[in-house]
This record gives C-alpha cells, structure tokens and sequence, in this order.
C-alpha cells in the first residue's frame, strides 16, 4: 500500500526546478528541432518506459512526419534513488534493423542508461540512433553519451515531475521539482 504520508512529505520538502510553463515552452523547442533533423527519415521512437511516457505524450503530437512507435523498459533506478545495474525489463525488438531511431527518455544523468540502450540498439542492426531527453543533469564529470535534443539543463540534484518519480510518487506533476538538500 502507497504511503501517502511520504508522498505528500516529498512534494512539501522540494523546491521548484522547472515550472509546467517552461516545461511545455522546451517540449515545443525540442519537437521543432526533431522535425528539422528527423522530418525525411521515416524514424521509429522508441520511448524508455517508465518516466519518459509523459514527456513522449506531450512530444510525440508535436512532431509533424511519419514515424513508427514502440517502446523500450530500461532501468537503474527503480524506487531508488541512486542507480544501480541496468535491468532490461522489456528490450529492443528486431525491428529496429536498418531503422533510424529516436530514444526518447525523460532524464540524461550520469548517461549510462542512455548510453547502454545506444548499445543495444547498434548491436541489433539500427542505422542511426537519436537521443531525446527532456532534461539533463549538469554534472562535472563527462558522460558516456551526449543527447542530441535536450529540453532542459537542470542542476546536479534529486528532481521529479514530467514522468520522473521520487520513489514512485508525483510521476504526474507538471513541473520538475528538486527533493531539497540534494
């Protein structure tokens, strides 16, 4: 059973990153930059399931070119607050061969599960690979990957909102918020 006591305690002890004005102003920016790049290549986005449904939700309409979807379920994470090992819960399928892809994820971190899905993707025969995100941590050390669209640079702390969780709640909320003393 959820603790609604904790979930309400994690929302009153954050601060505001990002509001659902900015949010949505970098969703819009980010579609327009997609079809420049992507509008001729009939590409298949494949969305990281589960924090980037909401941000595919609000992308996805804004891109104006034909496209195939499906999804991927990669995690570090789960109701955890640091990652771990990447857990494959539903992978790449072979219909990603000979294909430009889009990953669409909700936040480049440290970069290693973006980096590992790349991977995956170029294992199983995918021609191109792109990379969405609607938000990337500022950190000081190089990451294994770069995004080719980013929505928004955030600061190097525990954010939520937009899809991302704080130990499974406020996946819904439409600002990105920072758990304080992170």
């Amino acid at each position: 059973m959820p603790d609604l006591t904790q979930a309400w305690a994690f929302l009153e002890q954050s601060d505001p990153v990002a509001s659902a004005g900015e949010v949505l102003a970098a969703i819009e920016r980010v579609a327009a930059e997609i079809n420049a790049r992507l509008s001729e290549s009939y590409p298949m986005v494949l969305v990281v399931m589960g924090g980037a449904v909401v941000f595919a939700g609000q992308l996805l309409p804004r891109l104006r070119f034909p496209l195939d979807f499906d999804y991927i379920h990669a995690s570090r994470y789960g109701t955890a607050t640091q990652g771990g090992g990447i857990e494959w819960r539903v992978s790449p399928s072979d219909a990603v061969r000979g294909r430009t892809i889009l990953v669409v994820d909700d936040i480049l971190d440290g970069g290693e599960t973006l980096s590992a899905v790349r991977q995956q993707l170029l294992a199983r025969g995918a021609n191109e690979v792109y990379n969405a995100v609607l938000v990337e941590k500022i950190l000081e050390r190089e990451k294994p990957i770069k995004a080719d669209f980013v929505g928004l640079h955030i600061p190097d702390r525990f954010v939520f909102g937009c899809g991302m969780d704080a130990k499974g709640y406020w996946r819904n909320l439409p600002e990105i918020r920072a758990i304080k003393g992170t």
